[in-house]
């Protein structure tokens, strides 16, 4: 795994788990904010042609915005 998508994982990684933390206190805005980012990682990964099949866990992916879940 290169440098670029060694980076790319951990942000995936970092990110879901701002989401759980985020949905464990009830912060809806912060779920959000994450989920977006999250997003915005996954539209990297598409650009760059990493594949990021089993990155997002799938509970996480089914509550994507913008068709991504």
């Amino acid at each position: 795994m290169g440098e670029f998508v060694a980076t790319l994982h951990d942000r995936v990684q970092d990110v879901q788990a701002d989401i759980r933390q985020a949905r464990r206190v009830g912060d809806g805005y912060r779920e959000q904010l994450f989920s977006g980012r999250l997003v915005d990682l996954l539209a990297v990964a598409r650009r760059h042609g990493v594949d990021m099949s089993g990155w997002v866990e799938s509970d996480i992916l089914a509550t994507l915005p913008d068709g991504n879940g």
